[in-house]
């Protein structure tokens, strides 16, 4: 880690992905007066499936966290696309299988966080990472930014009521309070129509036992995926998968989500019977949605790009900034780019903070804005909708539905876009070979 003789107070409202990954970044760059303040009273394992792609991969093996992620982790080596009918659509190579340098990992959301926060404390001290915080709002003037909290479940001042600090990073999700004071006009986020049930079930390995499945089209799709080293170690499959429906109709104008608890688990025969039939990948749908314990509902919802992030000494990161759609296995994986970004221009500019926010504003915005837009209109799914608007009944051969160039042209476009074009994430990894050892983990495996 580099000296940095000045030491600016960072202040981080979220310990979610982008938070924590954010902490571990500017501790790599030389700054260790961070203070994560999370609104939850306790940090635990719950949650679903999230893939982290090769180009957010790479940050996290360059700051140490490699090893660690693959004792848990899939390293996932292939999509398959399907339509409802289960005829192959497309197979795609993913990660190291596809000729990377750095894997695709699969994992789950709640063991990924608890390993980052296990590497968060142990280079910044348990002391640093402050549960039962939540932003309720921040004042700033020239010289400092100062935060106030909250404790969310009943308003009354948190144990820690203010922080002053030189930066404040909201990391504050999809509904974030900062996002809420910069933009008061703009209202809850935006609801695609579709509702997602997602479940994890134990079970014998499919196909190569890291591969994905996607099916379907826009408005019905089921998806697949392992996301266990664990259990790949007792030669099992922890299989996430997620079952979609659009549940209002594509020309309503109301885009509110409807009010859910993701906590709280729903009647699988609300969604299953559309499922009922379908078969692919070596799965059947209905036994996965059978033998799940418990299913959560999660309404599918982004947020509209906006126009700055970054007001004064106050910038906004992850899904506070560009709340996506999940699609394209992305919005970990641009959280964890804005981080890298972030800590970047922070630590070279520490003479110019605002300066600083705003050079990582304009570097990351206009990406994330294309990504969410891009998400809009269904990014690499796109290929089912083109097979099942051109051949609703099913086919024997995808190339007579949908000709070769155009079928791989769907995906080389989005990785554009996405930033994870394998030639420029290699370039990278080769240029950064080494940087991981000044960082790891002195015992990546004790968070288990």
């Amino acid at each position: 880690m580099p000296y940095l003789e000045i030491q600016p107070k960072i202040v981080i409202a979220g310990a979610g992905v982008g938070g924590l990954v954010t902490a571990l970044a500017l501790h790599a760059a030389g700054l260790t007066n961070i203070h994560i303040y999370e609104a939850s009273h306790q940090l635990t394992t719950l949650g679903v499936g999230i893939n982290v792609q090769p180009s957010a991969v790479l940050i996290l093996r360059n700051l140490g966290l490699l090893e660690a992620l693959e004792k848990t982790a899939i390293k996932t080596q292939e999509l398959n696309f399907y339509n409802r009918h289960g005829d192959a659509i497309l197979s795609e190579k993913r990660g190291v299988a596809a000729g990377y340098l750095v894997p695709q990992f699969s994992i789950h959301r709640g063991d990924f966080q608890m390993l980052l926060l296990s590497a968060v404390k142990e280079r910044l001290g348990e002391e640093c990472v402050h549960l039962g915080h939540s932003l309720s709002k921040y004042e700033q003037n020239d010289k400092s930014v100062t935060a106030f909290f909250v404790n969310r479940h009943d308003f009354s001042p948190a144990e820690i009521p203010e922080v002053t600090g030189d930066v404040l990073i909201a990391a504050d999700g999809i509904n974030s309070t900062a996002r809420k004071l910069l933009y008061p006009e703009e209202g809850p986020p935006r609801f695609s129509g579709r509702m997602l049930w997602r479940g994890c079930l134990e079970r014998d390995p499919y196909l190569t036992g890291a591969s994905m499945v996607w099916a379907g089209h826009a408005d019905q799709k089921f998806i697949a995926y392992p996301i266990s080293q664990r259990s790949a170690n007792k030669s099992l499959s922890l299989v996430n998968w997620i079952a979609e429906l659009r549940i209002r109709a594509k020309d309503d104008l109301d885009l509110t989500p409807p009010k859910t608890d993701w906590t709280r688990a729903v009647p699988k025969e609300v969604f299953a019977g559309p499922f009922a039939e379908w078969k692919c990948g070596g799965l059947e749908m209905k036994e996965l949605i059978e033998k799940t314990d418990k299913v959560y509902e999660f309404p599918m919802s982004d947020r509209d790009p906006v126009e700055r992030w970054s007001f004064g000494r106050l910038t906004l990161l992850g899904d506070a900034a560009h709340a996506m759609y999940p699609i394209g296995s992305n919005g970990a994986s641009q959280a964890i780019i804005d981080a890298e970004s972030l800590a970047k221009h922070l630590s070279t500019s520490l003479d110019d903070v605002e300066g600083a926010l705003k050079a990582y504003e304009l570097e990351r915005l206009p990406p994330t804005a294309k990504i969410v837009m891009a998400n809009r209109a269904n990014g690499p799914d796109h290929v089912l909708q083109l097979a099942e608007e051109r051949a609703p009944d099913g086919f024997d051969n995808v190339y007579d539905v949908i000709p070769k160039e155009e079928l791989e042209g769907v995906g080389k476009v989005y990785k554009a876009i996405a930033g994870f074009e394998m030639d420029s994430v290699n370039k990278k990894a080769e240029d950064t070979e080494g940087i991981a050892e000044k960082h790891a983990l002195r015992s990546p495996a004790e968070w288990i």
